[in-house]
């Protein structure tokens, strides 16, 4: 790993992890751990899946589907979005550039 990761304590489900973790990913490493505790937890409180294991197996699967199903098209396209606010930007810049020089 890169010399600038650094390791931080992270808390899912009750236990506590080392995780290892670059200087300017920490945030998302935060909000990854919040969503993951937060499946896990659910999955917990209906009580039909005993174990840390399996709890965690069952978050993934649930993870992975909603990860799947917005790359397969049934759900959000990311790429896409971020694709045409490439592009909207590029107007804008372009619009803003022949705004400055009338001035």
């Amino acid at each position: 790993m890169a010399e600038s990761a650094k390791t931080i304590d992270v808390n899912i489900l009750g236990r506590s992890y080392k995780v290892a973790c670059e200087d300017g990913e920490r945030d998302a490493l935060l909000q990854a751990v919040a969503y993951l505790d937060g499946k896990m937890g659910e999955i917990k409180k209906t009580g039909k899946v005993n174990g840390t294991d399996r709890i965690a197996v069952m978050a993934a699967l649930n993870i992975a589907h909603e990860l799947l199903s917005v790359k397969v098209g049934s759900g959000f396209d990311i790429g896409q979005a971020k694709r045409r606010i490439s592009v909207i930007e590029a107007k804008l810049d372009e619009a803003l550039a022949k705004q400055d020089k009338l001035f």
